[in-house]
C-alpha cells in the first residue's frame, strides 16, 4: 500500500472537527467518488481502493448524491434509438 501526504493547515483539522485519520479516509472517499462520476474507474475498482463490498460502495455513492449509473450522451442515445 502507498501513502500519500497531503499538507493542511491545522484550522483545517479544527473546522471540520476531524482527527487527521478521519479527514484523510474522508478525502480518500470523496477522490474515489469523483474519479467514478468523471468515468475514470468501476464500482468494482471504486471499492477495491476503499476496502469496502461493492453494495457499501453504493451505499456511499448515495450518501455523496452519485448516480450508480454512468451513461455518456453516447450511450443514452444508443439506448433510445434500440427501443
Amino acid at each position: 500500500m502507498n501513502t500519500i501526504s497531503i499538507d493542511l493547515p491545522e484550522s483545517a483539522l479544527t473546522i471540520l472537527g476531524k482527527t487527521p485519520k478521519d479527514l484523510g479516509r474522508e478525502i480518500l472517499v470523496a477522490a474515489v467518488v469523483k474519479w467514478f462520476e468523471l468515468g475514470t474507474i468501476s464500482q468494482g475498482k471504486g471499492a477495491e481502493i476503499l476496502g469496502i463490498s461493492r453494495a457499501e460502495f453504493l451505499d456511499v455513492l448515495s450518501d455523496y448524491r452519485v448516480s450508480a449509473w454512468q451513461y455518456t450522451k453516447e450511450d443514452l442515445d444508443e439506448e433510445l434509438s434500440i427501443g
